[in-house]
């Protein structure tokens, strides 16, 4: 009996001890990042029968019990990869916002003194001051444009570096985590009593790669952890790990794109599929705002640039000549490969033919086997190339697509229609007396006219640039009253007619007389005149090259009034309006990611409170247990000296 009450007073003893241990192991690791609080579960010992009953034997430890909440811990981990995302995403957009929401160094200002240089030089054509003013606002225009851009692209190396970075990092932790999961697998010799603090160094990692990329963790066999990221791809497998690759895109590469390595094979993973986390978040910032603001100023410059060139060229300059490109427009950029196919031969071009379709978005262009099919990233939309072989280009959102030789599955091409725009914007004109103020025709009538008809100065549109259709001679218009018609125009141009109640009539080429009623509006061969009041019979009025019009302002007024012309998205915006849009979408967007970023930050810190409450440490509570440790070791200090004392009275006795 004395024996027995010593091996109970030394099994209370030793359970005592390993609850004052691991108390004391919770103290130190109090701050631990990762740390779960462990406790000490008991069990009685298996009694001894001894005829009357069953008598105790003690007390044994049967497991250090890690408290840790799977669920919990699963919701951390999630409220910590949106949280991270929307850090990064908003540390990045609001450089953006900071850089055109500056009044002095956005892009409106430098609108407004370009259009102001055009005015002035409408005003007074002929002033080699005006001139010249024009030309510097111009290349103030071009050089806020191209920092503009220059500072984007900035942003977007540093993107890159970024996800470069990231990747090395999830690399590590996965190399890490397979690492762990090999040691406690190991050291796992039954599921309930594993390697506790090995546990809480993988789990802290698992928490730290959340930071980076969105980690879905399932639980393996031994103990082990199965981490999968984006739509499924494995991280880590048992005690293996996969990599993921920073590579070059194939369409752009000045872009870094993140791929998974498979063996030798990189496959490129689309932005979308890797969400959550700081990697996620630099992705779908790229995607979703940096792309779209660089498309969106290019969209700008080059609709500025084209509508402006094409209302240059029909003016005259000083030296009688037409007018030329007023700005060079940088082509679309076009990145691909044709799949590595022998058999193809594919040739791609694209050029933009109507700016105000022009939609910002970028274009993906893949061979199906069967057709080639036009992806607008934006949104999704797609478009065939019907028919193909072409017979003609296939415009698109106001962009040619050419597409020419034999073509493979697989070929796979990037077309970025204004990316470039505004960094590739340069003013073509270095000679102010090249700049066209004037009409290239003037309309008279002699002295002689009975009538009241007026004939409009006239102007020109893109038909008169036409080959033919350049007047190098006097067009005489004769009134015939009673016919009520006018004749003399050219016989080898069609003539329509639109009346002031909006109908329009096309009279063929060489119709001898023209019925005329007044405010009727003639439009042949470019020129475009119209008519008021009433003309007496054999009347007549001419339409002549503009000779010696140095003082002619109509081309440089007409340039001055597209600053206030809905050009810009179907005709539904100028272009400082189509600016503001994204100026306006940046600085929405930017209070949407911060007040996202501060809702899911409130929502970390809760949901880390309540892991805690659970598997953090309690410094009061666990200063509580030493004391009843404390106690209970000396209650069974002294149950082990009493079995001594009466073992020693048993040993008197047989003397």
């Amino acid at each position: 009996m004395t024996s027995n009450l010593l091996a109970i007073g030394k099994s209370g003893l030793l359970a005592a001890q390993v609850g004052l241990s691991t108390t004391g192991h919770n103290i130190t690791n109090v701050n631990s990042p990762g740390y779960n609080r462990q406790t000490v579960q008991q069990q009685t010992a298996n009694a001894n029968y001894a005829g009357y009953g069953y008598v105790g034997t003690g007390t044994e430890v049967s497991q250090i019990k890690r408290q840790y909440d799977s669920f919990m811990s699963t919701q951390v981990n999630a409220a910590q990869s949106s949280t991270s995302s929307l850090d990064a995403y908003y540390t990045q957009i609001s450089q953006i916002d900071n850089l055109l929401a500056d009044s002095t160094a956005g892009l409106s200002p430098s609108l407004q003194d370009f259009f102001k240089g055009v005015q002035d030089f409408s005003s007074n054509p002929s002033s080699v001051s005006s001139r010249q003013a024009l030309l510097s606002s111009a290349s103030s225009l071009t050089s806020r444009f191209q920092g503009l851009d220059g500072r984007l692209a900035e942003i977007g190396d540093g993107v890159n570096s970024q996800i470069t970075s990231h990747v090395n990092v999830i690399n590590t932790y996965a190399k890490q985590i397979a690492e762990l999961n090999t040691k406690i697998s190991q050291l796992t010799v039954d599921p309930s009593l594993a390697p506790n603090d090995l546990l809480d160094q993988r789990d802290q990692l698992v928490t730290e790669l959340n930071k980076y990329v969105k980690a879905t963790a399932q639980p393996g066999s031994n103990n082990t952890l199965t981490i999968s990221i984006g739509s499924g791809q494995p991280l880590v497998v048992a005690d293996r790990s996969f990599e993921l690759a920073a590579t070059p895109s194939l369409t752009d590469p000045n872009r870094v794109e993140v791929g998974y390595v498979t063996g030798k094979t990189v496959t490129v993973l689309p932005d979308n599929a890797l969400t959550g986390g700081s990697l996620g978040g630099l992705l779908e910032f790229r995607s979703g705002t940096l792309d779209r603001v660089q498309n969106s100023l290019g969209k700008v410059a080059i609709a500025l640039a084209t509508t402006f060139n094409e209302q240059h060229k029909l003016g005259l300059d000083l030296n009688g000549d037409l007018g030329g490109d007023f700005f060079k427009i940088p082509e679309p950029v076009i990145g691909g490969d044709r799949n590595n196919s022998p058999t193809s031969t594919t040739e791609l071009s694209a050029k933009i033919s109507d700016p105000s379709k022009l939609t910002g978005s970028d274009y993906r262009l893949r061979y199906d086997g069967s057709n080639y099919v036009v992806t607008r990233q934006s949104d999704g939309a797609r478009t065939v190339i019907d028919p193909y072989p072409q017979t003609g280009p296939q415009t698109i959102d106001g962009v040619d697509f050419s597409i020419s030789g034999t073509a493979a599955e697989g070929d796979n091409y990037v077309i970025r229609p204004t990316i470039n725009g505004a960094a590739g914007l340069q003013v073509a004109i270095t000679d102010r007396n090249k700049l066209a103020a004037a009409a290239p025709i003037a309309t008279g009538a002699p002295v002689a006219n009975t009538g009241n008809g007026k004939l409009s100065a006239g102007s020109v549109d893109s038909a008169y640039l036409a080959a033919g259709n350049q007047l190098s001679s006097t067009i005489t218009l004769t009134y015939d009253k009673a016919s009520n018609a006018l004749s003399g125009f050219p016989a080898g141009q069609a003539v329509t007619v639109k009346g002031v109640n909006g109908a329009s009539t096309t009279y063929p080429a060489g119709t001898a007389s023209i019925p005329y009623a007044e405010g009727d509006s003639f439009s042949f061969g470019g020129i475009n005149v119209s008519m008021t009041g009433t003309p007496a019979n054999g009347d007549k009025f001419t339409i002549a090259p503009n000779t010696g019009g140095v003082g002619d302002n109509r081309n440089a007024v007409a340039l001055a009034s597209l600053q206030t012309k809905n050009i810009m998205d179907g005709g539904k915006a100028t272009f400082q309006g189509s600016y503001a849009e994204t100026v306006s979408f940046v600085g929405n967007k930017t209070r949407e990611v911060q007040v996202a970023g501060l809702a899911s930050k409130a929502l970390l810190d809760q949901t880390t409170n309540q892991q805690q409450a659970v598997s953090g440490v309690n410094l009061d509570e666990e200063a509580a247990n030493l004391l009843r440790y404390q106690q209970a070791y000396q209650a069974c200090g002294k149950v082990m000296q009493i079995a001594s004392t009466l073992f020693d009275v048993v040993i008197g006795l047989g003397r």
